[in-house]
């Protein structure tokens, strides 16, 4: 500290008087050891012509630190000027300089001018130094023609530039590097060693990278070891890398903070907090605790391993807290979801004055939009606006996803006009946020804004926003061009977009599509394998739903509350009771977490299954009740002739604080109308709008009509018709024409029809009705006239059918129907039924019915003789 300001004095005394070069010099080295680099900059500008050729490296390394290429280009200037532009270490200081400032076309002009210069530059070092930069900025082909220029003009490269190449190459270049290491023998190198098994791994091979570990003469470097327990990381051999932390200490390897910090990373992965304590014991006992980076480390395991406890005794332990702690602490309690904790923290930091950073702004903000308290995120970015901060892309991101998911279109539209590069995360928050926002037009506006912007490759996670759009939208159309822009951009082989794709298409009835989709799949996750189920039942094919649930254990996968949810659906849809049970036994046994999702899916399964008692017992026992739980128990009392129970749950939802919506006014509706409570039933259809502000829908209609039909009250449900606020549709007059037939009443009938056939002339089902009003009425001739027009237009109704599940298989029947493997016996039995009523003197409608089915019985003469079927 005191030399700092004596050189600061020195700095003022150097403007003054006459300047000691030597000592000049020293001064300038001085404030760069200190990290002091504007400083440094400062004083080489009073007299730029005293710099010595040993003092330009290190203000170009000060340059390059402050990112600022002013400075570089003017040192570059004095360079030239003082003649020391042909010093290779000065050179090669200037590529670094204009590679890392982002300027490498200035680099490579260095090079060059200093090769037409020299004619041959046979240093190694400043080769390498361009090497690297071309492989920094993706010019990958260009790297490598700079490379084997480099080796047809002799300069043969070193261990440094083939760690460069490694770390930018694929397999196939990578082997070919590696075989080039072992022909010229470099041995023992840590910077190859190092490279290679850092190469392996991020290509996916880890054995390869375990087997040059494993062959390393000498082991003693600590690198190695880290790059070694890193690769098996991230390969997903998080058991490998605890291994290799255990056989470290066996072997005495002088750890450093990243192994630690490796290590710990491991224990989150494979979620072994214990390992995680044997690590916090270790990194006390090789006097690691008061190392920032590896306590954050430490507080970031137990945070994101749910051991938040654990977390805050590490934060209270660090006296002195940095930044990067204060970040952590943040993000462990943003990770379990404990929002208002982490917005605790936060004053805490401000209040010690620390100067939160762009990282600890995203995770406030996303607090912010995670439990939806905007005002907090809005005054945190009225604090952002006079700061640089504000310009970091990662708070840009996030303030676009906080303006976005609260509905802010227009100040979301203000942050991205004002970023200065649009990257993929920028872009992505903005359409996921409209998409979050039912916003789905406005969404595909901004994907083609991202396209003609240029220069930005939309990632999976913006195409599978897109496509959940089009999906929003029910726009097949788009949809089917997004999935040729996907194939084009080579993202239709990422499982997520192709879940996207197989989700879109089911949607919209297109199911061939999505099981094509599903099947060409190379690899599946569970999150493929429900968008498969639910498309199914979704298209109306539960029993495929069922068959395709029992194969995800098949292929290595445990179902979760998801696939549950979505499979009962598909069970509640055939009433099959006994895959119903055996699913339920499943989630039992295999303690698979239960949501408030599946519990409703299991009670609406059982209601629809019959057994109201089992769905009683679920809803008592749930720990949380929504919407859906008490809309889904008044459905199932009032399906099962228990409507006063009904009733009674609807007055204990509204006290439970629970506003009822549109579908619990139909079910209470409903179960009115099967009780027979009339007036009770249209009370209730009163309420909606005076007292609880909900708008009937058609269905509301229909069903109040039915009431009064059911009743043979058939001028209300007419009167009610005509008072209707909305245009009556298909049902409402189907309805009333169903109930004048049943209480005979051929004038409204007739009048029913006539509204009936304006809007839909060409269904089968809407002639059936009045056909059958002129045949209870003996009306033969209008009747005939009916059945004529329904032949003149080929109309047909469609059949009915019933089901009955029995052990484990559900069998159909349509009427006449013989694609049953059982129906001769079943034709067998009723005929026997039917023999044995006439001994014993049976109902006579009974037997005339039995009588009918056997005459249209398309195994009628089998069933006459059956010794010779026999």
């Amino acid at each position: 500290m005191h030399q700092t300001v004596r050189l600061s004095r020195q700095l003022s005394h150097y403007e003054t008087f006459h300047l000691n070069p030597a000592l000049f010099n020293s001064n300038i080295k001085a404030f760069i050891q200190h990290g002091q680099f504007t400083k440094a900059l400062q004083l080489f500008s009073v007299s730029p012509l005293s710099i010595t050729n040993f003092a330009f490296p290190s203000l170009l390394k000060a340059s390059t630190f402050l990112s600022n290429l002013n400075y570089g280009k003017t040192l570059h200037s004095t360079i030239i000027q003082v003649g020391l532009h042909s010093d290779p270490y000065i050179t090669t200081s200037l590529i670094n300089m204009y590679t890392k400032c982002g300027s490498f076309s200035s680099a490579v002009n260095v090079f060059e001018e200093m090769v037409t210069r020299e004619g041959f530059v046979e240093d190694v070092t400043l080769w390498n130094s361009l090497l690297d930069g071309y492989l920094k900025f993706g010019q990958i082909n260009e790297g490598l023609a700079h490379f084997n220029k480099m080796q047809a003009l002799g300069v043969l490269p070193d261990a440094y530039s083939l760690s460069i190449l490694l770390g930018a190459l694929g397999l196939k270049e990578g082997k070919q590097i590696h075989g080039y290491i072992v022909r010229h023998i470099f041995k023992s190198d840590p910077f190859l060693e190092t490279a290679l098994i850092g190469m392996y791994s991020s290509c996916s091979r880890i054995m390869e990278a375990w087997f040059v570990f494993d062959h390393l003469e000498d082991k003693s470097n600590v690198v190695v070891w880290n790059v070694m327990i890193g690769g098996f990381l991230e390969n997903g051999g998080w058991e490998w890398s605890l291994k290799l932390y255990s056989l470290m200490k066996a072997e005495n390897v002088k750890f450093v903070s990243e192994s630690i910090s490796s290590s710990l990373s491991a224990c989150v992965y494979g979620d072994v907090v214990d390992f995680g304590r044997q690590v916090h014991c270790d990194l006390i006992k090789m006097a690691f605790e008061n190392n920032p980076f590896v306590y954050t480390s430490l507080l970031s395991m137990y945070g994101k391993c749910q051991f938040v406890e654990d977390a805050e005794n590490v934060f209270r332990q660090v006296l002195d807290k940095g930044i990067e702690l204060w970040n952590a602490m943040i993000s462990t309690f943003v990770w379990n979801k404990y929002s208002f904790a982490s917005f605790e923290v936060y004053n805490k930091m401000r209040y010690n004055a620390i100067t939160p950073d762009s990282f600890t702004i995203s995770n406030v903000l996303s607090c912010s939009s995670m439990i939806g308290i905007y005002n907090v995120g809005r005054s945190v970015h009225a604090e952002l606006v006079k700061r640089p901060i504000e310009n970091s892309t990662a708070v840009q991101s996030a303030l676009l996803t906080m303006y976005c998911k609260c509905g802010s279109v227009g100040d979301a539209n203000f942050i991205l006009s004002t970023m200065r590069e649009k990257d993929v995360v920028a872009w992505g928050s903005m359409i996921s946020g409209f998409c979050q926002n039912r916003k789905f037009r406005e969404a595909l506006d901004y994907f083609r804004k991202m396209k003609a912007d240029g220069g930005v490759r939309p990632d999976s996670d913006i195409m599978s926003s897109v496509i959940n759009a089009c999906t929003g939208l029910e726009n097949v159309d788009s949809g089917c061009m997004i999935h040729g822009y996907v194939i084009k951009s080579g993202l239709h082989h990422d499982v997520y977009v192709a879940t996207s794709l197989v989700d879109m298409y089911s949607k919209c009835g297109f199911l061939g599509m999505a099981e094509r989709l599903f099947s060409d799949m190379h690899e599946k996750n569970l999150v493929a394998w429900n968008s498969m189920i639910s498309s199914y039942c979704r298209n109306g094919l539960p029993d495929q739903s069922i068959k395709l649930f029992s194969k995800i254990i098949q292929h290595g996968f445990y179902p979760d509350s998801v696939s549950i949810t979505s499979v009962l659906t598909a069970v509640s849809s055939t009433a099959a009771l006994l895959n119903g049970k055996i699913i339920h036994g499943y989630v039992v046994r295999l303690e698979i977490e239960s949501d408030i999702h599946l519990e409703n899916a299991l009670m609406d399964m059982y209601i629809k299954c019959g057994f109201l008692k089992y769905a009683e017992y679920i809803f008592q026992n749930m720990s949380q009740k929504d919407l859906v739980t008490w809309n889904c128990m008044i459905s199932g009392y009032g399906s099962h002739g228990d409507c006063i129970e009904a009733l009674s749950l609807f007055n204990e939802m509204k006290n439970s604080g629970i506003k009822p919506d549109d579908v619990t006014f139909l079910s209470l509706i409903s179960s009115c109308n099967h009780a027979g409570l009339v007036d009770e039933g249209h009370k209730i259809f009163q309420s909606m709008r005076a007292e609880h502000g909900v708008e009937p829908k058609m269905e509301h209609y229909v069903n109040i009509v039915d009431l009064f039909g059911r009743a043979g009250r058939l001028d209300d449900a007419y009167n009610f018709v005509k008072s209707m606020t909305i245009e009556p549709d298909r049902s409402v007059w189907l309805s009333l024409l169903c109930a004048s037939r049943t209480h005979l009443n051929v004038e409204l009938g007739e009048l029913a029809a006539h509204y009936l056939l304006k809007l839909e002339p060409d269904r089968g089902s809407n002639y059936v009705q009045l056909l059958h009003l002129y045949g209870d009425a003996e009306l033969w001739e209008k009747a005939a006239n009916i059945r004529a027009t329904m032949k003149e237009k080929g109309l047909k109704k469609t059949p009915g059918c019933s089901w009955i599940e029995l052990r484990d298989r559900v069998d159909v029947f349509f009427p006449g129907d013989s694609s049953s493997m059982r129906t001769v016996e079943i034709y067998e039995i009723l005929h026997s039924i039917g023999k044995h009523m006439e001994k014993e003197g049976g109902d006579s409608e009974i037997m005339e019915t039995i009588s009918d089915l056997q005459e249209n019985s398309p195994w009628r003469d089998q069933l006459q003789h059956p010794t010779s079927n026999a």
